[in-house]
């Protein structure tokens, strides 16, 4: 892998890293699944649940079988190569299963979020032309009834959550035949649609991106050879539990299943240290959030334990420890010095420890993606010895353009982009793409799909970023959500909302002033923090409005917040600085539609629901 910038090395504003992989034309997703097969048929390539707490193996013949059952059912239901079939469901294995079972079919599969609203699902139903509806659970027959209603329209709807659903799919399917179904499954070829995704909506109306079985197989097979060493083959192992209807989580399994790593799954995050503890995955893949809470609570853990101030000495070291031994990988130090070796080690035994076993003990890297990820958890991760990758992309890049990998990482960048891809900081900062994993345009939106790429091809990311002169690519905000105050300073709000919530007792963090005479923000707090900060500290186990509600709890909470803001200040100019902050009764979740099911902020949403706070802020 070489990554080879295209300007002087003083003044980076392009950067390719060469093509390793290249598919032949008449090449789809499937042909990946079905070389492993032959290669390696008893590979285990799935696990699930047993009952009893344990999992069962999966191998790769058993998968395939399962997938042609479903897919000749689905034939039998009257899909043909090129038709749209909708699946709604969690994360779990029928939707592996279906999921191939539409491509071996020949059509193509439109994933909704199993959270969506009727309203939500009647828009994408509507625009994709999908007539059946795979739900992984009959409670959400009703939304989808609903949303046909609403759209005016006809459609199938079918279960497939469990495993007697899949036998009933598969009924359906009794009189095609092998050939029929073989004769469906590679009519489709590289630049044919595989699957429509549509976007979270966080700048405007979701618009459904046209993914292609290019998009997808090669970019699993350039992916696996440059993230070779996280990913690994044979006895790795991962527990995805982001949701598959997110182009993220569908294209890494993708890669997973071409490869043979085997692939649990979990959909309800309630359990996922119960699933972590059983499963003992190698790698996993997740969201800040995730990572923010596993280290805010081990943070409360210790705390009430009466071990905060070791927790917080053994987390300055992690932070430090990583912090000189990336510094030595890319000449820029020493590495970490005999005493901080010492430390490391003390603390490896007394608190690192004890963290690497609540993720099963196995895990040796850690993928982050779909929003920014925090420089001091990033560093505290990589130093108790479990490495963040971060990396970067967006459902029309079918999720990783650019990767973190190990022996080429750089914190608080999201990477070098991934073989075959192509990265360019336009004049006004915006980050282009261009690539094998960048999609074709917009389903039934010519002139959306026009203004996304400009006249050399190059997709218009909608992001703000730069480059480093070894190419690494540092995301700063959406081009979008660029303020502009009064005075005319400009501010990136990422940067800002990600150094707040670091803090513990910090959730969400919405930077407004764009027009204003200065910078201010919406804070809410984080439900679990709370209970832990209140309890510690005296006041008893506290719900947020209980803990805004009392006097005395509540200035103590306003200081901590403050300590938050003044450390994110700190990083800013006084003109970029948040002035003013108001603290929300409310939390921000999926649930409320401030969130996406991937945690990214829906920002207009949020300031039209509180567009009184944000106005209190500059008139009080």
């Amino acid at each position: 892998m070489t990554t080879e910038p295209t300007a002087a090395s003083t003044s980076i504003t392009e950067t390719t890293t060469e093509q390793l992989i290249a598919l032949p034309q008449d090449t789809n997703v499937t042909d990946g699944v079905l070389a492993l097969a032959d290669r390696v048929p008893d590979q285990a390539v799935y696990a699930v649940r047993n009952g009893s707490g344990g999992w069962v193996d999966i191998s790769i013949t058993t998968f395939v079988e399962q997938v042609r059952s479903a897919a000749k059912g689905l034939m039998g239901l009257g899909v043909r190569p090129g038709d749209r079939v909708a699946v709604m469901s969690a994360t779990s294995y029928s939707w592996a299963v279906i999921d191939q079972a539409i491509w071996f079919a020949g059509a193509v599969s439109v994933p909704i979020y199993e959270t969506s609203s009727a309203h939500q699902v009647a828009a994408l139903l509507e625009d994709s032309g999908a007539s059946l509806v795979l739900i992984g659970e009959e409670k959400l027959r009703g939304t989808v009834q609903s949303a046909a209603a609403t759209a005016g329209i006809d459609v199938e709807i079918r279960t497939i959550g469990r495993s007697a659903d899949l036998y009933e799919l598969a009924e359906s399917g009794a009189e095609i035949t092998d050939d029929q179904l073989e004769t469906a499954r590679s009519s489709r070829g590289l630049d044919d649609v595989a699957t429509i995704v549509y976007t979270s909506g966080t700048t405007g109306t979701p618009k459904g991106v046209k993914i292609s079985h290019r998009n997808l197989a090669e970019g699993a097979a350039n992916l696996l050879i440059f993230a070779e060493e996280i990913l690994g083959e044979g006895e790795s192992r991962t527990l995805l539990f982001l949701p598959l209807a997110h182009v993220l989580a569908r294209a890494v399994q993708v890669a997973c299943l071409h490869r043979g790593i085997q692939v649990a799954h979990t959909g309800d995050t309630t359990t996922l240290l119960e699933d972590l503890a059983s499963y003992r995955p190698t790698w996993l893949l997740a969201v800040p959030r995730v990572f923010e809470k596993v280290y805010h609570s081990a943070a409360a853990k210790a705390q009430a334990e009466g071990k905060g101030k070791i927790f917080d000495a053994a987390r300055r070291t992690a932070i430090e420890y990583s912090q000189a031994q990336e510094a030595a990988a890319h000449g820029r130090g020493p590495g970490p010095s005999a005493g901080l070796r010492a430390k490391h080690a003390l603390f490896a035994k007394l608190v690192y420890s004890k963290l690497l076993a609540r993720l099963g003990g196995c895990v040796t890297h850690m993928v982050s993606g779909a929003s920014p990820l925090n420089t001091e958890i990033g560093h505290f991760f990589t130093g108790i010895g479990v490495p963040v990758q971060e990396g970067y992309g967006l459902t029309e890049s079918t999720a990783p353009i650019t990767l973190n990998v190990p022996g080429a990482t750089r914190i608080g960048s999201v990477g070098l982009p991934v073989p075959g891809n192509s990265v360019k900081i336009a004049q006004d900062g915006e980050v282009l793409l261009k690539g094998p994993v960048v999609f074709s345009g917009y389903y039934n939106a010519e002139e959306a799909t026009s203004e996304s790429f400009d006249d050399d091809g190059w997709f218009r990311s909608g992001d703000l970023g730069s480059l480093d002169d070894d190419g690494y690519l540092t995301i700063t905000g959406r081009k979008k959500e660029l303020i502009v105050t009064a005075g005319g300073k400009n501010v990136y709000p990422t940067p800002l909302e990600e150094s707040v919530r670091v803090h513990p007792l910090v959730a969400q963090v919405v930077v407004v002033g764009d027009g204003r005479p200065f910078v201010s923000a919406l804070v809410t707090l984080d439900a679990d923090g709370v209970a832990a900060w209140s309890k510690n500290n005296g006041y008893g186990t506290l719900g947020i409005a209980e803990a805004l509600a009392h006097g005395e709890a509540a200035r103590a909470l306003r200081a901590e917040v403050q300590v938050a803001v003044d450390g994110a200040n700190e990083k800013v100019s006084r003109a970029e600085s948040i002035r003013k902050f108001e603290i929300l009764e409310t939390e921000l979740s999926e649930a409320s539609g401030h969130l996406t099911p991937s945690m990214k902020l829906q920002r207009h949403k949020v300031m039209e629901d509180f567009a009184e706070a944000v106005e209190s802020l500059y008139t009080s």
